[in-house]
This record gives C-alpha cells, sequence and structure tokens, in this order.
C-alpha cells in the first residue's frame, strides 16, 4: 500500500524499504560498496540532534529528537563520511532536521 507520499514500500533481499527509490539506491550503494569506492554503508542510522544547550527534545514526551538518515556511509575518494537521504518530497520537518544538522555541521545529500 502507498503512503501520503505515493512510495510504495517494496521488500528486496529481506529488507524491507519505504521506497522503491530507497531500494534502487541501496542496490547502487551496495555495488559501490563492492567495488571499493566506499566502505561502512548503514542503513536507518538514528543521528541525534543538538541544540546550542544540549540534544533537542520533544515537548509532550521528552524524548531526544533524532533524524533517522536512510544511508550513512564513508566514501574513500573524497574521504568523508556521508548522510544519504533518498526523498521524493522534502518534507517541512525534514528541512527543519536538515537545517539543525547543518548547524552542527552534518550535511544531508538528497538523491
Amino acid at each position: 500500500m502507498a503512503n501520503k507520499f505515493n512510495a510504495i514500500p517494496v521488500t528486496v533481499d529481506g529488507i524491507r524499504f519505504d521506497s522503491v527509490k530507497e531500494a534502487r539506491r541501496w542496490g547502487e550503494l551496495r555495488l559501490l560498496e563492492k567495488a571499493g569506492e566506499i566502505r561502512n554503508l548503514q542503513r536507518q542510522v538514528r543521528i541525534p540532534l543538538e541544540g546550542r544547550d544540549g540534544p533537542l527534545r520533544h515537548i509532550k514526551s521528552n524524548r531526544a529528537a533524532v533524524y533517522v538518515a536512510d544511508f550513512v556511509y564513508f566514501d574513500c575518494r573524497l574521504g568523508v563520511e556521508v548522510i544519504e537521504d533518498s526523498k521524493g518530497v522534502e518534507t517541512d520537518v525534514f528541512k527543519l532536521k536538515r537545517a539543525i544538522l547543518a548547524a552542527q555541521g552534518k550535511e544531508v545529500v538528497l538523491t
């Protein structure tokens, strides 16, 4: 069943992805990893959101606020860690979390 943004969940090699686009990108990244161009490929990585005075928290639950990256890996050619999100629609919440990460010195690459 499609979600509100018309993304259709799909399972590939026993892994559930939120969209065909995300599953396709996972396959591309796996090939890059096998070729030695990237390493330490991870999915659904939770990155804490920090403010000037410490961890950001949800008002109602007081839980720590996090950004969940679709993919995180080390790009061997560039020599940097890459945080990547496979998005079809940039929601307001995504834009806010991306801005908070930018203030933390972390860039999110969209694919």
